[in-house]
């Protein structure tokens, strides 16, 4: 068995994020191949992304992903058990990462979300169960809708983290969409029209 030494741990730390005991543990179980030690991170993360699949995530972020052209968004929720996680810099890139995938393909339920290809050829559900493994929490893709407008523009307003609208506008400006979008936040509008 090879001896595991401090540069063998760091750089499997390096690679995938995990706990310095967890990566050392790995790398012993795995007699110091780094390649089998990360396989085996790999399906530890699986199966305690099961473990954690069932416990309340209640906290997040929504997300707002818009095209360069202004006439297509996505809004994204993403749970997440408390607020701590919420603004750790690895669930907001896991979220910016999700709203763009979203954006680009027009999924919208989670399970197909899940299936989605990222930038760095990893699926969402994939990352999901990684940032589970990392971060100790249940982490879920809750919804998400497309929005478009064919010959207007989409403007969109987040309010903190939790609360994102977004409006498809023909006419009017990015201001005035900014504006009605700030207020449908503020109000939480049942409906749009008496007939609805």
């Amino acid at each position: 068995m090879a001896e595991i030494t401090a540069s063998m741990v760091k750089e499997l730390r390096e690679r995938t994020g995990a706990g310095m005991m967890d990566c050392k543990k790995a790398l012993a179980e795995n007699g110091g191949d780094m390649e089998t030690a990360i396989e085996a991170m790999r399906k530890s993360g699986a199966a305690k992304a099961d473990k954690k699949a069932g416990r309340v995530a209640a906290e997040g972020q929504v997300v707002i992903a818009t095209s360069e052209d202004g006439k297509k968004a996505a809004i994204v929720e993403l749970n997440c058990e408390t607020d701590f996680v919420a603004k750790d810099d690895n669930f907001v890139s896991f979220c910016d990462q999700v709203g763009k995938a979203a954006l680009e393909s027009g999924v919208v339920d989670p399970e197909g979300i899940s299936d989605l290809k990222l930038a760095d050829g990893k699926t969402v559900g994939e990352l999901r169960q990684e940032l589970v493994a990392k971060i100790g929490e249940n982490i879920q893709v809750r919804r998400a809708q497309i929005i478009e407008s064919g010959t207007g523009l989409v403007a969109s307003y987040r309010h903190g983290v939790r609360i994102g609208v977004v409006v498809a506008l023909e006419g009017g400006s990015d201001d005035l969409g900014r504006d009605v979008a700030m207020h449908i936040a503020a109000s939480r509008p049942v409906c749009v029209s008496d007939e609805q």
